[in-house]
């Protein structure tokens, strides 16, 4: 992350950078050491938030990038013949004198925005920030049958100019939009899938071996009129491993040679609709590293539970033959859409030349789980600053704060003291990490808001954020992040209509207790036929047999009232 801020480079031809390896046939961004991809680099773009035009309201331009990514460029001019972004920065930057670097910083945020004015990205630079998300398509698949059923800038269209029937249309339309996201996610999808992706722990040699017995089995069990299976996707990693053993499994069939494939980082960025279907042999933080593959659009994940508590999978894999068999069949599968939150980075401009408080987009992630800025190394509380659609709710004086997803209720925010959230729920759930007030409880919020949490200049320290647990930035005085409800879910496959309540319990013990109260019928193991011949040890009316003996019959044969005032007046009439 280091490299990302100390970047000197052009806007401009950072963004040609960028655009060149996403043409090329290894198109994504690089990754680190470790295999994870590194988000877009920063489209340095001085902003005002005090502006109203430059508001944080508009979508972030990674998230502009990331639709222009999944959908071919075209120029809005008839009579300029079509070509890619990158040519047209790349001629206009030619432009700009190469010795004056600020100069050509400011002609490149120029040359970028009149570049993005030009393009026809679904009508979206002819709207306004507030319809400006409805409008921006998403090539996502799932996404692509909810506007099949429900258009809404049609709709939006149509009540512009009625003022009598828009209440009542929006009512019915706000009405077809949850009915149709609950079919989606009750009505099996029936796919041919022909392209299948695992994800699993290289450096576990259980693990691998397990894939090496499911990638064969794909590849071996004839589907959809073939001879032979379908296409399957391992990790390159396991290219060379002794354990998987390519080379001995393509000789068992030479068309096994077309059907293999390795995937990388920057297939899954570059062309996330290759794959069918994903799946993962592991754990949560298998799935997390999925979601982190696949920062655009997300395929169906099958996840198989082969890890140590498992809220995410919830498959098991001594049944995964059959259980694929159905998915992959007449069955079909029934997908259930994690939200997921977009968390951009915006950095204060600490140049000389820079406007008062003018700032820079810095790095954006798709989040499956939660993001939690802390105060880090400081001894200091942290002093936040949250604002929801540019209204201050609060300043947070805490060792830190946590914006979970309704997935990530059960991770780090349960741990924090947060409440569980079915994932079902749209939401922001908003958990302080030992707040200096008490009264600073964990609330819900509604996914609609755009959050914007900013460390003041004023503060004491510095601020560090995580994304997922990956990806730790630190914010300086004046440095804010940005958390929306992204555009991009995470589907994951439903095993049954309550996966998730069968994970809590597994994995929390969710309201188990160590001993079932007796009923007063006695052992509640005991057969039938024991109760009959079973007689109290006490004398106790046969009307009041069971009942408690400070309530019994009398010395006299009269049996007191349970109402202490009935008592008391039977005492004194005695």
């Amino acid at each position: 992350m280091a490299e990302l801020r100390s970047d000197k480079v052009p806007a401009f031809r950072e963004y040609a950078i960028e655009e060149t390896r996403r043409d090329s046939l290894s198109q994504s961004p690089s990754t680190d050491e470790t295999g994870w991809p590194l988000p877009l680099r920063s489209l340095q773009r001085p902003l005002n938030p005090r502006s109203k035009a430059l508001s944080t309201d508009c979508i972030p331009r990674q998230t502009i990038l990331k639709a222009l990514a999944s959908r071919p460029l075209t120029i809005s001019n008839p009579n300029t013949s079509t070509s890619s972004l990158t040519n047209m920065l790349a001629n206009k930057s030619q432009a700009s004198p190469p010795s004056d670097d600020r100069r050509r910083g400011s002609n490149a945020s120029q040359t970028l925005s009149t570049a993005l004015s030009n393009l026809q990205l679904s009508g979206y630079l002819d709207r306004s920030p507030a319809t400006a998300r409805l409008v921006l398509q998403s090539p996502c698949y799932f996404h692509q049958r909810f506007d099949d059923a429900v258009n809404i800038k049609k709709v939006l269209e149509e009540i512009a100019d009625d003022e009598w029937l828009s209440h009542s249309r929006l009512v019915q339309t706000a009405t077809g939009v949850r009915e149709v996201s609950k079919q989606l996610q009750r009505r099996p999808i029936k796919r041919a899938v022909r392209n299948v992706m695992i994800v699993t722990k290289a450096r576990d040699n259980s693990l691998v071996h397990l894939t090496r017995e499911v990638a064969e089995w794909l590849l071996s069990t004839p589907r959809y009129g073939s001879k032979l299976g379908v296409n399957v996707y391992v990790d390159a990693k396991l290219r060379n491993s002794k354990r998987f053993d390519a080379p001995g499994l393509l000789q068992k069939d030479p068309l096994f040679a077309q059907m293999l494939h390795f995937w990388t980082p920057d297939l899954c960025w570059s062309s996330p609709d290759k794959f069918d279907l994903v799946l993962t042999l592991g754990g949560d933080g298998t799935v997390l590293f999925t979601s982190w593959l696949f920062q655009r659009v997300v395929p169906p994940v099958l996840c198989f539970s082969l890890g140590s508590l498992g809220f995410l999978t919830n498959f098991e894999f001594s049944d995964h033959k059959s259980q694929l068999n159905a998915v992959m069949g007449e069955v079909g599968m029934r997908v259930n859409l994690r939200m997921r939150f977009t968390c951009t980075v915006f950095r204060r401009d600490r140049s000389k030349s820079a406007e008062l408080n003018a700032v820079e987009e810095g790095e954006q992630f798709e989040v499956l789980n939660e993001l939690v800025i802390d105060r880090g190394p400081s001894p200091y509380v942290s002093n936040l600053e949250l604002y929801a659609d540019d209204d201050l709710l609060t300043v947070v004086q805490a060792d830190g704060c946590i914006f979970s997803t309704p997935t990530g209720s059960t991770a780090y925010s349960l741990s924090a003291g947060g409440s569980l959230m079915h994932p079902s729920i749209p939401g922001i759930l908003l958990t302080p990490i030992c707040p200096h007030t008490l009264s600073f409880r964990p609330m819900v919020l509604s996914d609609s808001h755009l959050l914007r949490i900013a460390v003041p200049n004023s503060s004491r320290s510095t601020a560090y954020c995580s994304f997922d647990g990956k990806g730790r930035v630190e914010l300086r005085q004046g440095d804010y992040v940005t958390v929306e409800a992204s555009q991009y879910p995470f589907p994951t496959v439903v095993s049954n209509n309550n996966e998730w309540f069968t994970s809590v319990q597994r994995a929390l013990r969710w309201n188990t207790r160590g001993a079932i109260q007796k009923s007063w019928d006695g052992d509640a193991d005991a057969e039938d036929g024991d109760h009959e011949d079973e007689q109290w040890d006490i004398d106790t009316d046969a009307g009041l047999a069971g009942t408690d003996s400070g309530i019994g019959p009398s010395e006299d044969g009269d049996a007191f009232s349970p109402n202490p005032m009935r008592r008391q007046m039977s005492m004194l009439s005695m």
